[in-house]
């Protein structure tokens, strides 16, 4: 199986639109070390021919711009699309705005879970997706499942999905009242399975708890929420009143951070992946990207490929 990772930040991607930091006027200028990233979305395939994409990002567009073989190929009809399916793992807008992008009259499967459904049917904006065209399946909260096209034709990709300690998503939070759940449906993880290998993509999780880590132990390869380096990153760095956990996040660092938390689970390649704007990490000369390096961890980037 082919993964390709074609976005790696976390929502407002980096450099964001509006963030004048340091780190972000580097990434505008081009520096070394740091890189540009879109929004998280991660595109697998069996086949190299057919793709399924799991989460549909605001940047969709230029990703498939940036990746070729998203592009319709020209054996194709004059509408077309290799992506047969899209996988999401919850109802964040940088998870499910890029579905609008989406809405020239092109059939694909759209799979979420029964709460990630109702978000979207509840939103009127969203019937631009014709349900006559674009299917909506749903997800298991837990449990195994062989991905199809809009036509019902297997696609060759057998995903897992499980529940995972989250929140909910921004824009649903009851008059900033927000609530940590577990096994509701509303932020899953995904298992890519092939043969007796796996991945792992979790890119939104509030604690790596020992059910999450019995998931991971033995994965040949995991992609990880990395949203923040510390867990007050936001606050210490003058641009947010929210921590990592507030915002349903994991710190990289720390006694209960992912790194800390994982390090005696046995897991082939580590790497992280929503990497947000203020993470001193998306430098690769700072030393808390050493620091992560050191402990045998990867940094996702765009357009990373990873073979399962």
């Amino acid at each position: 199986m082919w993964i390709r990772i074609i976005g790696s930040a976390a929502g407002g991607g980096f450099p964001q639109w509006n963030a004048n930091d340091r780190l972000n006027r580097a990434a505008r200028a081009g520096a070394p070390g740091v890189r540009s990233r879109l929004q998280t979305s991660v595109a697998a395939s069996s086949d190299g021919r057919r793709w399924i994409l799991f989460n549909a990002s605001p940047d969709i567009r230029q990703q498939i711009a940036d990746n070729t073989e998203l592009q319709p190929h020209s054996n194709m009809s004059a509408r077309a699309t290799p992506m047969a399916a899209v996988v999401v793992t919850g109802a964040e807008v940088d998870q499910i705005a890029g579905l609008l992008s989406l809405r020239e009259r092109q059939s694909f499967a759209l799979y979420a879970t029964e709460q990630v459904l109702a978000v979207i049917a509840s939103n009127s904006i969203f019937d631009v997706l014709d349900a006559r065209i674009v299917s909506r399946r749903r997800l298991p909260a837990e449990g195994v499942v062989d991905l199809r096209d809009a036509g019902g034709a297997e696609i060759g990709v057998r995903i897992e999905v499980f529940p995972v300690p989250g929140k909910v998503a921004l824009f649903l939070e009851d008059n900033g009242r927000h609530e940590l759940r577990h096994a509701d449906g509303g932020t899953i993880g995904v298992r890519l399975m092939e043969g007796s290998r796996s991945l792992l993509f979790v890119p939104g999780c509030t604690a790596v708890d020992e059910r999450l880590q019995q998931r991971i132990a033995g994965a040949d390869m995991l992609l990880l929420d990395g949203t923040v380096f510390t867990n007050d990153e936001l606050i210490t760095g003058g641009v947010g009143v929210k921590t990592g956990a507030r915002m349903g996040h994991i710190a990289m660092s720390g006694p209960d951070g992912a790194i800390a938390r994982l390090k005696d689970i046995p897991v082939g390649r580590r790497i992280f992946i929503h990497i947000n704007n203020t993470n001193p990490v998306l430098d690769e000369t700072s030393p808390e990207h050493l620091a992560v390096r050191a402990a045998g961890w990867e940094i996702a980037q765009d357009r990373m490929e990873l073979v399962l």
